[in-house]
């Protein structure tokens, strides 16, 4: 879980800054939009499978 601790004198907007950046570093955003709709195991090995083909076009 992502927090961030406001300190006494510092703004909203740089702690709120902080706090973005440190779900980004995270992942959470990615999760979040791999987790937004149901994917069936076959949409996963379609997807997969698109991955490897990719990986394997980008080394050659």
């Amino acid at each position: 879980m992502t927090q961030v601790v406001v300190g006494q004198n510092e703004a909203i907007e740089s702690a709120l800054r902080r706090f973005k950046r440190q779900v980004a570093k995270a992942g959470i955003y990615a999760d979040i939009k791999k987790h937004q709709f149901f994917e069936t195991p076959q949409e996963k090995r379609k997807r997969k499978a698109v991955a490897r083909r990719r990986q394997r076009t980008r080394r050659r």
